[in-house]
């Protein structure tokens, strides 16, 4: 049966050297699109989705970041820092003190998009823990801006499966939001690593579910993918 989930965690610890100049004195996180943050933009999912306590890892300029959330009401921070970036699966296992038992949500801080049907309501409605250990938020291609990939995954009889080295493209690519069960991270190293290598053991194990996104995505990678999805919010109606 779904579950339901009381935490998030917002991944906010890396450097955003993609964006060249714009993060010399700013984390990428903190950067505007239609007059609000990247972050707070997913702070907003989080919160009306109905969870109340948020981690967030900070590494580079994080007081920035934290002096930022402060002003939110609706959430309440815990924050989990890092003295160098320990990426995405290191960045989670350090902060699983903060995190629980249970499933919670993982959340990029920088993907931006639409949706017509709340795509975290969809998600948690999806996670069975029973058949599942990480459930991926994933967009169609053809509905992705800003983003230079070929795509990351297909959908084979509905679970997902990685592009290969040998194959030139995919249908979709991972969106930037998942959920994710503690028991993942039992045999997991220490230090610096990529949660990609724990998608691929549940993959493995069949434990690996999808949910696909309903609107458009934007990666925000890029000054120009910055400037493309500015664009974009500014000719959305109020």
């Amino acid at each position: 049966m779904p579950v339901e989930i009381a935490k998030a965690m917002i991944l906010a610890a890396g450097r955003g050297t993609r964006m060249r100049s714009l993060t010399d004195e700013l984390p990428k996180p903190l950067i505007t699109v239609g007059g609000k943050t990247l972050i707070d933009r997913i702070a907003d999912k989080i919160a009306a989705f109905g969870i109340k306590d948020c981690v967030v890892n900070l590494c580079y300029l994080g007081d920035l970041i934290r002096s930022d959330l402060s002003a939110r009401t609706d959430l309440r921070f815990a924050y989990s820092v890092e003295e160098t970036a320990l990426e995405t699966g290191g960045g989670v296992k350090k902060a699983l003190p903060l995190l629980g038992n249970d499933p919670f949500f993982v959340i990029n801080a920088d993907p931006l998009w639409t949706e017509k049907s709340p795509a975290l309501n969809r998600m948690a409605r999806a996670f069975d823990p029973e058949t599942t250990d990480i459930l991926l938020l994933l967009w169609p291609m053809e509905r992705v801006f800003g983003h230079d990939g070929k795509g990351d995954y297909f959908l084979e009889n509905g679970a997902p499966r990685r592009k290969r080295p040998d194959e030139p493209a995919a249908p979709y690519v991972y969106a930037g939001a998942q959920i994710l069960h503690p028991r993942i991270f039992e045999n997991a190293p220490d230090g610096r690593f990529s949660l990609n290598i724990l998608y691929d053991a549940a993959q493995r194990s069949g434990r690996l579910k999808a949910v696909v996104g309903d609107g458009d995505w934007y990666h925000v990678g890029t000054p120009e993918a910055l400037e493309l999805a500015r664009k974009a919010v500014a000719e959305q109606p109020a």
